[in-house]
């Protein structure tokens, strides 16, 4: 009864209390005045109306019509209407209790026995105005009040049912009644025509009417017998009819699961707009008809995505001008789709307009108000609550609260505030009936069988199976979107590590992983060393450097093939690292070939075992083969990078260099207040070098300075060739004591070097050194460059007095050696 509208409910409990009312005020408190006849009539009636056809009208929900009326019409005849008001109650009582397909509620009960003693005490009332007499027939005079009667019978007992079904269906009353009922009118005549044989036959025969009995009850049992053939035809055309129905329903939820999983969303979702549109066009008094259209359309209503382009849908990030114009193009493709299909309640148009908004400025047409169709209002707000709901590529699923505030935020805005405010209101109970959905939907899937252990890809894998054809779709789509995600972020860094930070942020859509690694490949050495790594035991992993053709990394380097699942403890051991500090429990690696030429691995590790399947594999490789080219490419950008870096003749960072380190430290030691030093170093008498022995030796020469000078300083510090025959060491954190015992140690360290220019002829070599400290001689680059640059003249001046006064040997002024000195000093003789 709850289930029912609350007008149909009012009717209901209306027509109910009249019933009552008649049973009170016509019931014969006096003595039955033929008890016999009443009680033989009474079982007559109980007992056809066993005797029942099934209305198959979907609408009538279970109405059903039997012989009895001929019975209660001829009590009527025979009794009058008050002792026929029981016998018609008994009747239905009957009709609703026995031989039924589903119990029927209790108030549906009682709405039917009422309906017939209202109908029959305005047939007897009617039959009593027209001239009729209960227990006395008369062929000249019956005529017109047994129409008269029939008639009334028929049209109050099937108007009253058709108010009650279009009550509850908010169909039309006229039309229920023309579709459910008037075919019906036959029956009432020939059965009130059958009750006037009847009556005639007991009064007028008197002991012998029963037997000619069968030939009144024969046109009754032909009538039943021919609506119980016709009727089970009807029934059993339209259960084919809704068999159909239901079939081209689901071959159209289907195609829509299978564009929704395109959109990146769970099948439920669907199911759910759907559950939740057809449940708040219900509440708010829509028709059947229309009800139906809602449900369809909720099926329906993003099948125009399928003109989007999928990197446009999966987009995570807000979309540019053009990029909505094309999201904004789905429900005008959509309802012109769906246009071609007759269906045979309004679909397109909720369509078409489901991404309208109340304020009006929404899509396509900009429509406001109660100009958008009631079921487009419907489907934009459960939509829009489920979308909320739900994880999406361009954001994250809400709460309920938060999901709630926002649509009621939402409410006369974006969305008809009616519907909202009906919406959060069945909300609790939609919610209730969305679980069990999902848990319809959801079947658990058989085992899997785990790959071996270590085994190559070689596709022999077994595949897992399937747990449902629409989240395969899904997969496949992800798949794309994640690969053209990655293909994307390739593009957008150029050194090696960025480049696989950017890899591995999106590989985990593809690929989980615990742990990912880069081993690049040296071709001189041929050995693989770990580039990159992030994850769990990143730090462990980036220690290994493995030769080709051991452990993992290099069995892949030497076959040139992927391995699943295998023991990564396996590339520790081969690197000699203990295989005890890790915790991660398989491997999948997969080889980098660039124009065929192997450059490295691209290993991701789980620390579950055996966690990878030959699908991981497959979408590996697929990465590899796009990561291969970008990783060549950032190797090369890098070893360029360090070339522009790089004094190509000693390896050390050149000016290039100097000025990038020096700006940084600069602003670091000016945030901290700390000191920096800076010493400029000039060769001594380099020239000369160069004019007594040749470029080629003052080149050497450099080079014994740089690797003296780069040996001699912190490892955080550096020494960079400034041109020529001068050298700039940078120290970070040295004051100007700290930095003159560090000029003195460099310049020993190079007065030590005898080096030797060609064999037998060995050169002294000397610096001088100039120093500047941050922040007592400049806070600037060139102004610590030129104080520095001044005192290292200064030094050159001052050694030069001091070589003078001394007479210390130039470069040049060693003696020569003869080979045969040589090989005298060799034999020992000196």
């Amino acid at each position: 009864m709850v289930a029912l509208p609350a007008r149909a409910r009012l009717y209901v409990y209306a027509v109910i209390a009249l019933g009552g009312v008649l049973l009170c005020r016509f019931f014969p408190l006096e003595s039955f005045r033929k008890p016999g006849l009443f009680l033989g009539l009474l079982a007559l009636s109980s007992i056809t109306s066993v005797f029942k056809v099934n209305l198959p009208l979907a609408r009538t929900g279970g109405s059903t019509m039997s012989v009895s009326y001929a019975v209660d019409f001829a009590s009527l005849l025979l009794l009058g209407p008050n002792e026929t008001m029981l016998v018609a109650a008994a009747s239905a009582y009957s009709q609703c209790t026995f031989r039924i397909k589903e119990r029927n509620p209790f108030h549906r009960t009682l709405f039917s026995m009422a309906c017939l003693i209202i109908t029959v005490q305005a047939a007897g009332t009617v039959y009593a105005a027209l001239g009729g007499l209960p227990g006395r027939v008369d062929f000249g005079t019956l005529a017109t009040p047994l129409v008269g009667a029939a008639t009334t019978y028929f049209v109050i007992n099937t108007l009253t049912i058709a108010t009650a079904i279009a009550l509850s269906t908010r169909l039309s009353i006229v039309k229920i009644w023309n579709e459910n009922f008037l075919w019906s009118a036959p029956s009432y005549f020939v059965g009130a025509g059958a009750a006037a044989v009847a009556t005639w036959m007991v009064v007028g025969l008197s002991g012998h009417w029963l037997a000619l009995a069968p030939l009144a009850a024969a046109p009754l049992y032909l009538t039943y017998r021919t609506y119980k053939v016709y009727l089970g035809r009807i029934e059993d055309e339209q259960r084919h009819v809704s068999e159909m129905a239901d079939l081209h329903l689901a071959t159209i939820e289907a195609l829509a699961l299978a564009i929704d999983a395109k959109d990146q969303t769970s099948q439920s979702h669907i199911r759910r707009v759907q559950l939740y549109a057809a449940e708040v066009a219900r509440a708010m008094g829509m028709s059947e008809n229309d009800i139906q259209g809602v449900k369809t359309a909720a099926l329906l209503h993003d099948i125009g995505k399928l003109a989007v382009p999928e990197h446009i849908l999966s987009k995570p990030g807000p979309l540019t001008p053009e990029e909505f114009q094309k999201i904004r193009a789905h429900p005008k493709v959509g309802a012109d789709i769906v246009s071609s299909v007759p269906f045979p309640y309004p679909v397109a148009p909720l369509i078409l307009n489901h991404h309208e908004r109340w304020d009006g400025k929404g899509y396509p047409a900009g429509l406001r108000g109660n100009d958008i169709p009631l079921g487009a209002r419907i489907l934009a707000v459960v939509d829009y609550f489920d979308a909320l709901m739900a994880d999406r590529p361009y954001h994250k699923a809400m709460g309920f609260d938060a999901a709630v505030g926002l649509l009621q935020q939402e409410a006369g805005k974006g969305l008809d505030p009616s519907v909202v405010m009906k919406f959060i209101d069945l909300l609790p109970a939609l919610q209730a009936d969305a679980v069990k959905l999902d848990q319809s939907i959801r079947k658990p899937a058989p085992a899997e069988k785990l790959p071996a252990v270590g085994g190559p890809a070689t596709g022999l894998t077994p595949e897992p199976s399937k747990k449902n054809v629409f989240d395969d779709i899904a997969l496949a789509h992800r798949e794309i979107y994640a690969l053209y995600e990655i293909a994307q972020a390739m593009g957008t860094s150029l050194g090696v590590s960025d480049t696989m930070a950017l890899i591995t942020a999106k590989l985990s859509n593809l690929v989980p992983f615990s742990c990912a690694a880069l081993f690049l490949y040296d071709e001189e050495t041929e050995m693989l060393r770990c580039r990159f790594a992030t994850g769990t035991d990143a730090d462990i992993v980036q220690q290994v450097s493995v030769q080709s053709g051991e452990g993992l990394t290099g069995w892949v380097a030497r076959n040139r093939r992927p391995l699943v699942n295998a023991r990564p403890s396996a590339d520790l051991e081969a690197a000699g690292l203990p295989s005890t500090t890790t915790s991660l429990q398989s491997a999948l690696v997969c080889p980098l070939l660039f124009n065929e030429r192997f450059i490295g691995t691209l290993s991701v590790y789980h620390v579950d075992a055996a966690f990878y399947r030959d699908d991981h594999r497959r979408l590996l490789d697929r990465v590899s083969e796009q990561a291969a080219a970008v990783i060549n490419n950032s190797m090369l950008f890098e070893q360029t990078q360090e070339d522009s870096l790089t004094d190509p003749l000693t390896g050390l960072p050149n000016t290039r260099f100097l000025f990038m380190h020096l700006t940084r430290e600069l602003a670091r030691a000016e945030r901290l207040k700390s000191e920096i030093s800076l010493m400029v170093m000039d060769l001594d008498h380099f020239k000369e070098i160069n004019d007594s022995h040749g470029h080629h030796v003052g080149d050497r020469a450099l080079c014994e300075v740089a690797r003296v000078l780069r040996a001699a300083i912190r490892p955080y510090d550096i020494c960079v060739r400034y041109a020529g025959d001068e050298f700039i060491v940078v120290l970070s954190g040295c004051g100007a004591d700290e930095a003159e015992q560090k000029r003195q140690e460099l310049q020993n360290n190079i007065d030590e070097v005898f080096f030797e220019a060609r064999p037998g002829k060995r050169l002294a070599l000397g610096i001088s050194v100039g120093t500047a400290v941050f922040p007592q001689d400049g806070e600037s680059y060139e102004a610590l460059l030129a104080t520095a640059d001044s005192r290292m003249y200064q030094d050159k001046s001052g050694r030069k007095r001091r070589d003078s006064a001394q007479q210390i040997p130039r470069p040049s002024a060693y003696p020569e050696l003869s080979e045969f000195d040589i090989q005298r000093a060799v034999a020992g003789i000196l």
